[in-house]
């Protein structure tokens, strides 16, 4: 299931985040990095995946 989410972070990376944990802190926080810069939206997501367990 990290491979899908993965995944969807490179391509749309809140959506990356919303699978690994809803819509919390962290879906907020990456929404507004990928507006920011898609790269640091995606550094994030793919750093929550990896983190939260």
């Amino acid at each position: 299931m990290d491979i899908i989410r993965i995944i969807a972070a490179i391509f749309l990376p809140p959506l990356g985040v919303f699978l690994q944990v809803g819509l919390g802190k962290h879906f907020w926080i990456n929404i507004l990095l990928t507006f920011l810069g898609y790269i640091p939206g995606i550094i994030h997501a793919i750093w929550i995946i990896a983190k939260v367990k």
